[in-house]
């Protein structure tokens, strides 16, 4: 084994360059705080970009890898495992589904829908029916086919040509997919909650509502996207829930597996018959580790006791956040449910999460940007209360030397 070593400098020499990691090396987690190679502390509000939701190290997620390591690890889809088909179970238990498809990551799972919709409407309907409806500045993964449905064209660029049949509308507005619906055509609308990756930006109850209902009145699937807004992120399992409105089918990740990869695409039995035996396959999806973990998160999220605690961390973080906004006049607003909080910078910041990202780094305190405008916070879902009040103070800390 490789001992020698390592340094933010050999990430330059022997990693593809599509990153631009900082010059920090975490190297160990426990709870919601984070050391680097050299022993300094960290208060961790990233959560791994809403996927550590039960923090770093967590005793009964480590207690679920080792039961199922010591037993079997992998099999291929030639073969089920007692874990996928428990989480299955579970999954449609607590949730609107009947049948669900395991993959590896956000972007898999969203692969996995789209497909679906374009196959149960061609079953269905034929050939015509294949478009799709999404969104500008929404964020589905990185496939070809998932950033071609993602409204951000930077990231389209120098992949073109792109696959055909994808229109995008306007978050929030109405009238917009209105314009662009058809009975004869569309075959899916595909919309986040909550758009994470452009700002944190929550959709309209009535909007939503809207959506459902002109994909009903056109025999389109309406297709919840909730990679980052699911397994209790928003102090609900899956947000749909908050709404009130009920998908045809959702995509889970990031969260699903507490920091293991794992997502899962759920739906119901009618829809699901589409993907018969060789439509679509994943040679890890339904992996028995990851499953074995998934189970033991989903488990522990599902608590009421958590999913309430949620909303008052929520609530605490948020007032906290926006004092320190309101004192220095930095944020116009805090906006967000549950622990998916989005702090909007002021006109006299703009351009400027990056700095308070850097600027929260060097006083102990991790947080993200979505976007040069929006400073975001994605921590554990039982991220202590002390820590919270200790990650406000170093952030404070960090605005105040910006300021002076």
């Amino acid at each position: 084994m490789n001992k020698e070593p390592v340094s933010r400098e050999l990430f330059d020499n022997v990693m593809v360059p599509n990153y631009a990691p900082g010059s920090i090396i975490p190297v160990r987690g426990e709870g919601s705080r984070i050391w680097d190679q050299d022993g300094r502390e960290f208060i961790d509000l990233q959560g791994g970009i809403a996927v550590s939701c039960l923090g770093h190290s967590h005793p009964g997620l480590i207690g679920a890898l080792e039961e199922q390591a010591a037993k079997i690890w992998h099999l291929s889809n030639v073969m089920t495992n007692e874990p996928a088909l428990r989480l299955a179970k579970t999954l449609c238990d607590l949730t609107f589904a009947e049948r669900v498809f395991f993959a590896n990551s956000g972007g898999e799972a969203n692969e996995a829908a789209f497909k679906l919709a374009r196959r149960y409407s061609w079953e269905h309907t034929g050939p015509e029916k294949h478009e799709i409806i999404s969104f500008k500045n929404a964020f589905h993964g990185r496939t070809l086919f998932t950033v071609s449905v993602g409204g951000q064209p930077k990231y389209l660029d120098g992949f073109e040509p792109a696959p055909g049949g994808i229109h995008h509308a306007d978050f929030n507005d109405l009238e917009s997919v209105k314009k662009l619906i058809s009975k004869e055509k569309t075959c899916a609308v595909v919309v986040e909650p909550i758009q994470g990756e452009s700002g944190v930006l929550p959709a309209d109850p009535e909007f939503l509502k809207g959506l459902r209902e002109l994909c009903d009145d056109n025999d389109a699937l309406l297709v919840f996207d909730e990679v980052q807004s699911g397994v209790g992120r928003t102090g609900h399992l899956y947000a749909y829930e908050m709404y009130d409105v009920v998908p045809d089918i959702l995509t889970s990740a990031k969260g699903l597996g507490g920091g293991f990869p794992v997502a899962a695409m759920l739906t119901t039995a009618k829809i699901a018959a589409s993907l018969g035996v060789g439509t679509h396959g994943s040679t890890y999806g339904g992996n028995a580790l990851a499953c074995a973990v998934a189970q033991k998160v989903i488990d522990t999220i599902s608590q009421p006791e958590i999913l309430k605690g949620v909303k008052a961390r929520s609530d605490q973080l948020r007032s906290g956040m926006m004092d320190i906004g309101e004192r220095y006049g930095v944020f116009s607003q805090v906006r967000g449910p549950g622990l998916l909080l989005g702090c909007v910078l002021t006109e006299k910041w703009q351009g400027k999460a990056k700095d308070l990202l850097n600027a929260g780094l060097a006083e102990g305190v991790m947080v993200l940007v979505a976007g040069a405008n929006v400073v975001r916070l994605a921590p554990s879902l039982i991220i202590p209360d002390t820590d919270i009040d200790e990650a406000l103070e170093r952030f404070e800390a960090a605005v105040k030397k910006l300021t002076t």
